[in-house]
């Protein structure tokens, strides 16, 4: 599964003419994560094969920073890629390293590679965190590869607590993915993640264990899977409603018809069972028609629809119109409806023949959304 902010954003698109001559004041360079759902899955190993084949096709690739954690596939995977030292800082007896920003960005390859962006810097580094230091290389006209973990996105930190128990310390902003060019997931089936720490290619012995009792249990891989594939699955559709002409709904989201005839608390069930069943967000709209003023019992029968459709954890929305049809379309189209409950005409068959019936004017303005027509008892009051 692939994330393009734009489609001409790929990387490869960029080294298509390896003889071609790159002019990095000009340009911010391109970021490509490879995201997981936790450690083990192949992120790394993955970067380093794409790494490779780029080489391989004439591009100048780097090593900026390379974490093996003792995995010998992963350090083999390395060999033949040029590997930038790391900046040695003494820290009263030890020695400890860092990624060397300022040597990668004097190298001026054409992409380095860094692994865990999420990763916390020495103290005293020029910066904290490393997802900083790739945003200075990247400033530098060079493109990035990096990895990450689902569980270190900002905005998902309470909620892998309350999946995981874990609270993550080390963070990085939403903005990094939604600046990134690409966004790929590295996906293995929690089976697979088990395995390989048995076979000790994740851990350490001694670690198996104690991992397998907390953080890797099945049940938080599981849920940690969904988190990482529905974290790219809203980039995708965030970043195809900004493409003119296209849409590319991935999640279904419901919208309920609501009018002044008694059947839309029926309609507004079924919407919510629908929604339920797809677990999809669930909506309501009403269209206030200007020239028409609601008598009474029309409009305690509308604030009786939304208090339902807010009992179903539904959002109301209660828009201005003359032509209900290009309201209703107006609304799908801003909140990305795919499925919409409507019920059948109650007009006469001369108004139909006429002005044609809701359902049709929605058919031909809304191609790419589901209309479920429910038959009712036309005992309503007219709208």
């Amino acid at each position: 599964m692939i994330h393009s902010s734009e489609l001409t954003n790929n990387p490869d698109e960029v080294y298509a003419q390896p003889n071609r001559t790159y002019d990095r004041t000009r340009r911010r360079g391109k970021h490509k994560i490879f995201i997981g759902m936790a450690p083990g899955v192949g992120k790394t190993f993955r970067m380093l094969e794409e790494g490779h084949r780029l080489k391989s096709e004439g591009i100048d690739v780097v090593v900026g920073l390379l974490e093996t954690h003792g995995r010998k596939e992963t350090a083999a995977k390395a060999e033949g890629l040029e590997i930038v030292p790391r900046k040695q800082m003494l820290r009263g007896e030890k020695m400890l390293t860092e990624m060397d920003t300022e040597a990668v960005i004097a190298r001026r390859p054409q992409l380095a590679l860094v692994d865990e962006l999420a990763h916390t810097n020495i103290p005293g580094s020029l910066r904290e965190k490393r997802y900083q230091d790739v945003e200075e290389i990247l400033n530098a006209g060079i493109d990035v590869f990096s990895t990450l973990n689902i569980q270190h996105i900002e905005s998902l930190n309470d909620l892998v607590a309350r999946i995981t128990g874990v609270i993550v310390r080390e963070r990085v902003p939403d903005r990094i993915l939604e600046t990134a060019d690409e966004i790929l997931v590295v996906d293995v089936t929690p089976e697979t993640l088990e395995e390989r720490l048995l076979e000790g290619k994740i851990y350490a012995p001694e670690k198996i264990e104690q991992s397998l009792k907390n953080f890797f249990q099945r049940r938080h891989l599981i849920a940690l899977r969904e988190l990482a594939l529905r974290e790219v699955a809203d980039s995708v559709e965030d970043d195809a409603a900004t493409l003119k002409g296209q849409v590319c709904n991935i999640h279904e989201r419901v919208l309920v018809c609501v009018s002044t005839y008694p059947n839309s608390l029926q309609l507004l069930r079924r919407g919510a069972r629908l929604a339920n069943y797809m677990n999809a967000p669930f909506y309501a709209v009403f269209v206030d028609d200007p020239d028409r003023f609601l008598t009474k019992s029309e409009g305690l029968h509308v604030e009786t629809c939304q208090k339902l459709c807010q009992e179903f954890n539904g959002e109301f929305l209660r828009v201005n119109g003359p032509n209900i049809s290009k309201a209703i379309s107006d609304v799908a189209k801003q909140y990305r409806i795919t499925q919409i409950v409507i019920g059948e005409s109650q007009q006469s068959r001369w108004k139909l023949l006429l002005r044609g019936s809701l359902t049709q004017q929605l058919v031909r303005s809304l191609k790419n959304v589901d209309l479920h027509i429910i038959a009712t008892e036309k005992n309503g009051v007219p709208n």
